[in-house]
């Protein structure tokens, strides 16, 4: 029985992995947000089902196959630095969320853990692109960051410098994403648990 949960675990991990990198694919501008160069995906949703059915570590391991097979399909244009951030982006809203919902496994507790998992994220993503991300593409793409402020400025006047890019932009982006995400989660994952697991005894009680 051992042995047949830890093959069905890393066949779910699998198939999630596979559907999480499908979905980064698939991104898209919030253009009334963030510069375009700031795009949006649901790649989380399938690594937060794999946190919330097996618990963090699982759900690390799906963040870290979904970026290693973006860099196989996709490559990278600042040398791996945007994809190492991106992955302590993406953790730092899984790990948090599922952390708080595997130890007691309620709706309430889901929602706790979401709303706090978007926090970190987008505390997380304000830090890297701040000190990190921006610089790193200004390096690689060989040009002033003064350019991205211009872009944001364009969409954002109260834009004029990185730190207000990072307020007005960043933040603003990683919040909606966090809050679209946690939606989306919180309306499927019962189902897709019940498919995973084949019972639903433990997940999203209703002792909210």
């Amino acid at each position: 029985m051992n042995n047949s949960f830890k093959t069905k675990k890393m066949i779910v991990i699998s198939l999630l992995s596979t559907i999480a990198i499908v979905l980064m694919l698939l991104d898209f501008p919030l253009v009334f947000v963030a510069p375009n160069f700031y795009e949006l995906d649901f790649s989380e949703i399938p690594v937060l089902i794999g946190a919330f059915a097996y618990g963090p570590v699982a759900g690390v391991i799906i963040e870290a196959v979904k970026i290693i097979l973006n860099l196989i399909f996709t490559g990278s244009i600042t040398s791996g630095v945007g994809e190492i951030a991106n992955f302590l982006i993406g953790i730092s809203l899984v790990v948090p969320a599922s952390y708080i919902y595997y130890r007691h496994k309620t709706r309430k507790r889901a929602i706790i853990g979401l709303i706090v998992g978007t926090i970190s994220m987008t505390v997380m993503g304000a830090i890297l692109n701040a000190f990190v991300l921006l610089p790193a593409y200004a390096y690689f793409m060989a040009l002033d960051i003064e350019v991205f402020i211009g872009m944001g400025s364009a969409i954002n006047p109260l834009i004029t410098n990185l730190f207000s890019f990072v307020m007005f932009a960043v933040v603003p982006f990683n919040l909606l994403k966090g809050i679209m995400i946690s939606v989306i989660v919180l309306l499927i994952y019962k189902r897709v648990s019940m498919l995973i697991k084949a019972k639903d005894s433990d997940d999203f009680e209703s002792n909210c």
